[in-house]
């Protein structure tokens, strides 16, 4: 079974230019099965192998959206094996994805995204770095992958847009504020030359290497503590956020799906299930006969 899947890591590593986010998550999804198949020979998988494997999901408590998320990763092992001639029957064809509950983003309303934006200070270089990296993350709506991942040439302070790498390689250019490009400027001034180990980069830690995602996120529940915030956030929070008080002001859909750099539609909708529901409290304060 590993030799099976080391091709399957290999296809999505060199054909699918597949993120080491991805890749991980794969390895760890199919180590899973493979422990639990054994010494069994690949093509005696069958779709009752394969629930088995769903129960000893559900019995050890994993959650319905993990065990959706390992059965989407058999699912392209499967359909991998049979295209390329390994298996003469794809076995997972007879399973059916469980549904899920539509989870609706966590986002902050405009104010608070305003006060959490203005908490960092301005008289050290930390504070003018956690600065420019709220401004940034709320101005382009951008993963905290693609804010860690930013160099210095990336962002174009003429022109107002910076270039991110996104999932799986691709690259978007992305309009960004005139707030955050003077908190970047501000922030990159104020860095101490001397201590710069990664020149290339925009946000360093302390010892001037590039950030790390679990940095970012010290630094956003750094200031949501001090703002005194109640909501559940994370800095994927801010990305929500942006995506929801776009399409308030009138953004297309098309047009923030290509913002967040979503390969379709359908995942940027569920900001409208979002928007639609603060409409709906709108309309039930307001009207005299809602």
């Amino acid at each position: 079974m590993q030799r099976y899947i080391d091709k399957f890591i290999n296809y999505l590593k060199v054909e699918r230019n597949a993120s080491p986010h991805t890749i991980t998550n794969y390895t760890i999804d199919l180590g899973l099965f493979r422990d639990f198949i054994g010494d069994r020979e690949i093509d005696s998988v069958d779709h009752l192998a394969l629930r088995r494997f769903l129960a000893e999901l559900r019995s050890k408590n994993y959650s319905k959206r993990t065990i959706a998320r390992k059965l989407a990763s058999l699912r392209s092992l499967f359909r991998f094996l049979y295209r390329e001639g390994h298996i003469k029957k794809n076995p997972i064809t007879a399973i059916s994805t469980p549904k899920l509950d539509k989870k609706l983003p966590v986002f902050l309303d405009v104010s608070k995204v305003k006060k959490l934006l203005q908490s960092p200070p301005d008289n050290s270089e930390a504070g003018l770095r956690d600065r420019a990296i709220l401004e940034t993350l709320y101005s382009t709506g951008i993963r905290v992958s693609e804010l860690v991942g930013l160099n210095v040439d990336d962002v174009d302070f003429i022109s107002g847009v910076v270039k991110v790498l996104g999932k799986g390689s691709k690259e978007r250019v992305v309009p960004i504020g005139e707030p955050a490009l003077n908190a970047i400027r501000k922030y990159t001034e104020s860095r101490n030359v001397r201590k710069i180990k990664d020149k290339n980069a925009v946000f360093l830690n302390n010892a001037g290497r590039r950030l790390t995602d679990r940095s970012v996120r010290r630094v956003v529940d750094k200031y949501i503590r001090a703002c005194a915030i109640a909501e559940k956030i994370s800095p994927h929070s801010l990305r929500h956020s942006f995506a929801t008080h776009m399409l308030d002001r009138g953004a297309d859909l098309r047009s923030v799906q290509e913002l967040l750099g979503h390969m379709n539609l359908s995942t940027t909708q569920i900001y409208t299930h979002v928007t639609m529901d603060r409409l709906k409290t709108v309309y039930d304060k307001a009207h005299p006969r809602a």
